[in-house]
């Protein structure tokens, strides 16, 4: 029983990172489908937003690079 709550709870935090990652893909102009990929993935936010938000890559390339 303790491992299911534990495992509930890693699944909830998990979740919770993924909606904030994907808040800030999006307030990044990454349109929603590219911000769910990127903010389910491994990728490194700081580098998904840099690339579109400061570097003028747009998100179809920015995703490649990142995924």
């Amino acid at each position: 029983m303790e491992e299911l709550t534990i495992l509930e709870r890693d699944q909830d935090e998990r979740g919770k990172v993924e909606s904030w990652r994907l808040h800030v893909l999006m307030e990044a102009g990454y349109p929603l489908p590219l911000a769910e990929r990127i903010a389910q993935s491994e990728a490194d936010l700081h580098e998904a937003v840099e690339l579109v938000g400061h570097r003028g890559c747009s998100a179809d390339v920015a995703a490649q690079i990142l995924l």
